[in-house]
């Protein structure tokens, strides 16, 4: 009997949500317990800011990158598979969204060696990467659905990966508006090095509806892997080997054993470079 997770390679967009989804609540539960964050609603990158947290959530989120760049690989590998040769606009959305999809992996990774409140300018550019460049790849991948259907993907597959990108979107739109609120509310006041908020104080409304926005903006991203599964179960991965010599060692010393007569051996196998 196989689990639905064996089938094919869907195990991958899975681990991917999956591995996310722990690493921002196993931050944010350890920064809570330890009192270094606020348990209302702090931002994902506050949760990771101090140790011993900090070290776990950097190494989780590297992980997650890596496991962000398989995903998106094997999702683009799949498309030119299926597309047609001569359709160079689909062919060549394919290799953007691709190229996009490692850019959002590559933010994840600055957003994990870059705390928010030691270099808040590279920390700043790992987001613009991971939620910007990422939601331009939720949107790449809804198009290719869209130029793909009804053949090889359903309208209904188009319009759930819609609406997580419209999701998505609303949630950039709504984190942008409220942080600009917050930061011109506090003038003066390192906002990005504020790790605990008091209700009623200014600009902790804005606040608030900056760090849910962030919040909903993280879940609508990981959520759209989600949609992968299906199309993922019809992949198999497999690997061949191909012999180059009848031999492992090549030297211009080596000759074939014979029965009689010296034998020569390659000078890997005597120990000498």
């Amino acid at each position: 009997m196989m689990w639905w997770f064996q089938e094919g390679l869907c195990v991958l967009p899975v681990a991917l949500v999956v591995w996310t989804a722990a690493t921002f609540i196993f931050a944010y539960i350890t920064a809570v317990v330890l009192r270094h964050v606020d348990p209302l609603v702090p931002y994902i990158s506050d949760t990771g800011t101090v140790a011993p947290e900090r070290c776990v959530f950097g190494v989780m989120l590297n992980v997650s990158a890596f496991l962000g760049v398989a995903t998106m690989y094997v999702r683009y590998k799949q498309l030119q598979a299926l597309a047609d040769v001569e359709d160079t606009r689909l062919n060549r959305l394919n290799v953007v969204g691709f190229v996009f999809g490692c850019c959002s992996s590559f933010g994840m990774c600055v957003v994990a060696n870059f705390q928010k409140t030691t270099l808040f300018s590279m920390h700043l550019v790992g987001a613009i990467l991971t939620f910007g460049i990422g939601a331009l790849y939720v949107f790449i991948q809804t198009a290719l659905s869209y130029l793909m259907q009804p053949h090889i993907h359903s309208k209904t597959m188009f319009w759930t990966r819609l609406s997580v990108g419209i999701w998505t979107l609303s949630s950039i739109i709504s984190m942008f508006v409220s942080s600009v609120i917050m930061y011109s509310t506090l003038p003066g006041v390192e906002v990005n090095k504020k790790l605990h908020w008091t209700p009623g104080e200014p600009g902790f409304t804005a606040h608030i509806v900056s760090t849910i926005s962030e919040w909903s903006l993280a879940l609508s991203f990981i959520s759209f892997f989600l949609t992968y599964i299906r199309d993922f179960k019809k992949i198999n991965l497999r690997a061949s080997a191909e012999l180059q010599s009848n031999h492992l060692y090549e030297s211009q010393h080596y000759r074939p054993v014979s029965a009689r007569g010296p034998t020569e051996t390659s000078p890997l196998l005597t120990g000498s470079i």
